[in-house]
């Protein structure tokens, strides 16, 4: 399905993809590759490549293919209805906690089919928990159920100051034995990573270690993901794109308040 106002490609002009774009962090590669800016954005922000080994192994991305290229880029189009900003938004939410999940222990097991045959296979090693930042983190909670319908989650509200631009907590709520579990972080946009930060903070007042700290994202500046790992060096953090233009207007946009 190709994306909104946009013309299909001629099929038999010998180019399958030719205006595929790339993201400035690539998990196959050492070698920086810079995006596609549009006229639009290239003046918002410096064209600079970002290596991913500058910002450490703990950093991981999605394997960018065209289903996940286009949903970033109707999440990005100015002219995306509500719905099909929802809709896409869902989906790649339900991606990025796919792959989340698959950061966390399992344990192998062996179980018994209908047909009397034994199985090999591994199951999901409890002690995990999800950690939304309020407002625009808590669109990703209906996707982590979707995924594991008892896990628990809590959940922080922070605001910076307009003066200062400092990030402040006024809420927080964990299961009280959050210090035992890995948690999944939720929260879309990473622009300057002040946010996190501060959350990450609170979490381990809690007693949590960083290391046992997935941050699940969908849109990543580099410096926001650099800020974070420089805090941060343990932290996982799991995005589909890193980007000198973030989509901020995600919050608004999903939740109808723009």
């Amino acid at each position: 399905m190709p994306c909104h106002n946009q013309q299909l490609n001629n099929v038999n002009s010998g180019q399958e993809h030719p205006m595929k774009q790339v993201r400035f962090a690539n998990n196959n590669s050492s070698s920086s590759v810079p995006a596609v800016l549009t006229n639009s954005e290239s003046s918002d922000a410096p064209s600079q490549a970002v290596n991913q080994d500058n910002l450490g192994s703990q950093l991981k991305l999605l394997p960018l293919n065209d289903q996940i290229r286009e949903l970033q880029t109707i999440i990005r189009d100015k002219t995306t209805s509500r719905g099909d900003f929802v809709f896409c938004a869902d989906r790649l939410i339900r991606l990025v906690v796919e792959e989340g999940l698959n950061q966390l222990p399992y344990s192998e097991c062996t179980v018994t089919t209908p047909t009397g045959y034994k199985y090999e296979g591994v199951k999901f090693e409890r002690g995990n928990c999800g950690v939304s930042i309020m407002r625009s983190g808590e669109a990703m909670e209906q996707g982590l159920r979707d995924c594991c319908r008892s896990i628990r989650i809590g959940k922080i509200l922070i605001q910076s100051d307009e003066e200062t631009q400092k990030a402040k907590v006024y809420y927080a709520k964990f299961p009280p034995d959050v210090y035992r579990r890995k948690v999944l972080l939720m929260y879309p946009i990473l622009s300057t990573g002040n946010t996190v930060i501060e959350a990450v903070r609170v979490l381990i007042e809690h007693g949590v270690q960083p290391r046992h700290i997935i941050l699940l994202s969908l849109f990543s500046t580099p410096h926001g993901a650099n800020s974070i790992i420089q805090e941060f060096p343990d932290i996982t953090i799991l995005t589909t794109e890193v980007h000198p233009v973030a989509p901020t207007h995600f919050g608004q946009r999903y939740f109808g308040t723009d």
